[in-house]
């Protein structure tokens, strides 16, 4: 693969809150010229692929603000400050399923958005899901909802539009090219 790469000649930083920055940088470009590129910075986070012991997809539904509705998406969160990535995979899914497993490895790692974010999610696979015996607290700003999807549920969804996010659709699609979903 060809590389271009662009040298960053300055920064300015526009917004920050307790874990994103919002900069505008200017770049040298391949070609002698330079632009102007506005980066999201963000932690990164972790998508859980987890299935019940009826094979069925854990998904949940919540309001997602940006896009303006309700979607069904894999449990998913970002990392906090100095948490392994592990970590953060049995936090959320303690928090967003009510289920636990210490059987989870991490299949792959993908950008977000590599346009204007520097967001990267690490994707791990979950199996030998069990009840939690007590219910883990999540996020006081989350309200979500638990759903359990066979592999038809799950394509008639993305169809619809119900599953609309890469995160989630990765998720499906490795489930079908590699565990035999």
């Amino acid at each position: 693969m060809k590389t271009f790469e662009e040298k960053q000649l300055s920064t300015k930083e526009y917004y920050k809150n307790s874990f994103l920055k919002v900069t505008q940088d200017e770049v040298l470009l391949p070609d002698g010229f330079e632009a102007h590129r506005v980066v999201v910075h963000h932690p990164g986070g972790v998508n859980l692929i987890a299935l019940d012991e009826q094979n069925r997809l854990l998904l949940v539904e919540q309001f997602r603000y940006p896009v303006g509705k309700s979607i069904l998406e894999t449990p998913a969160g970002k990392i906090e400050p100095n948490e392994a990535t592990i970590m953060t995979a049995k936090r959320e899914l303690e928090e967003e399923t009510g289920y636990t497993s210490d059987d989870l490895t991490m299949i792959g790692r993908i950008a977000t958005t590599p346009g204007f974010c520097t967001e990267y999610i690490e994707n791990y696979l979950v199996k030998n899901i069990t009840p939690l015996q007590t219910l883990v607290k999540g996020d006081d700003d989350e309200f979500i909802t638990l759903h359990k999807v066979t592999k038809a549920e799950a394509l008639k969804l993305m169809e619809s539009g119900d599953i609309c996010d890469f995160k989630t659709i990765y998720a499906i699609q490795y489930l079908i090219i590699h565990c035999g979903w």
